[in-house]
């Protein structure tokens, strides 16, 4: 898939991303995946649908979606970097995530964030309406050495 808008775009193609520039933001500035290592954030992108934001050739946002295809996606390491932010493209973002076409008809989409619950909201997710149902098995010193 691929999208333009005026000098922008988001592509679907792995080919185009900048796993250097992705590992960077996710490793020193995301805050929830700090420390991750370059081969575990590469692993990750060869088994996720993702999305690449550009500026030109330039990439400057990115987004992941671990998913069937069938009944349920995870959203994940949304970003788009700081000198781009203000402009509308974490909306364009999630309006092309959102309205893929692998990615219609699904029962549930699951998202765990602390940022930007408003941005998440226009697009159809809610707080947990029954947190009592949810577990996890959750490692967060998983990325420390």
């Amino acid at each position: 898939m691929e999208l333009r808008k005026n000098d922008y775009l988001i592509s679907t193609d792995k080919g185009k991303l900048d796993r250097t520039l992705i590992h960077r933001f996710l490793s020193t500035e995301s805050g929830w995946a700090n420390g991750i290592t370059f081969e575990t954030v590469n692993k990750s992108i060869e088994n996720c649908l993702n999305f690449g934001v550009y500026h030109g050739k330039e990439q400057i946002g990115y987004a992941k979606v671990i998913s069937d295809f069938a009944t349920i996606a995870y959203l994940g390491d949304v970003f788009i970097l700081d000198k781009y932010r203000g402009l509308g493209l974490s909306k364009w973002l999630m309006e092309s995530i959102t309205s893929h076409g692998e990615l219609q008809n699904l029962r549930r989409w699951i998202l765990l964030t602390n940022t930007a619950p408003w941005l998440y909201e226009k697009y159809g997710f809610t707080k947990l309406a029954n947190p009592d149902f949810y577990m996890e098995r959750h490692n967060p010193k998983v990325y420390e050495v």
